[in-house]
């Protein structure tokens, strides 16, 4: 396992979005563009029970995602690793919230719930980290 470092923990933190890798049975790629999360240690992603990446992470762990700096587009990082947990119930449902809030820059605004929709909280180990600093902006 490798350590989230400060400029990669603050990329996670502002609200960039992150392209989510998982792979179908075939072994082929799946991309999806989702919002990303962190605890200190694991990358964090929320998708809904049912979904092609749930599916696809519960036969096969190993995972990429990058996310792009979105003020500076040659500043980003790379993380491979693998899936330790899948998280579900009112914990998965308030991590999205908190997502919904830092993405939408609206802290008094609430993810809504769906009938019948259950959250999961993707909990990731990354196993390879790639930051790239991109250029200075003065």
């Amino acid at each position: 396992m490798v350590e989230l470092s400060d400029d990669v923990r603050a990329l996670i933190e502002a609200p960039n979005l992150c392209h989510f890798v998982t792979l179908m049975k075939s072994g082929s790629p799946q991309v999806t563009p989702v919002w990303v999360d962190h605890d200190g240690t694991y990358v964090l992603v929320n998708t809904a029970e049912g979904r092609q990446k749930a599916l696809n992470l519960r036969r096969e762990p190993r995972v990429a995602l990058s996310i792009v700096d979105h003020d500076n587009t040659q500043r980003y990082v790379q993380v491979r690793g693998s899936v330790v947990a899948i998280v579900g119930g009112e914990e998965a449902y308030q991590h999205i919230n908190k997502l919904g809030k830092k993405y939408w820059g609206d802290p008094a605004r609430e993810y809504p719930r769906r009938p019948g929709e259950e959250r999961l909280i993707i909990k990731i180990r990354p196993d390879h980290v790639t930051y790239r600093p991109g250029t200075r902006r003065d």
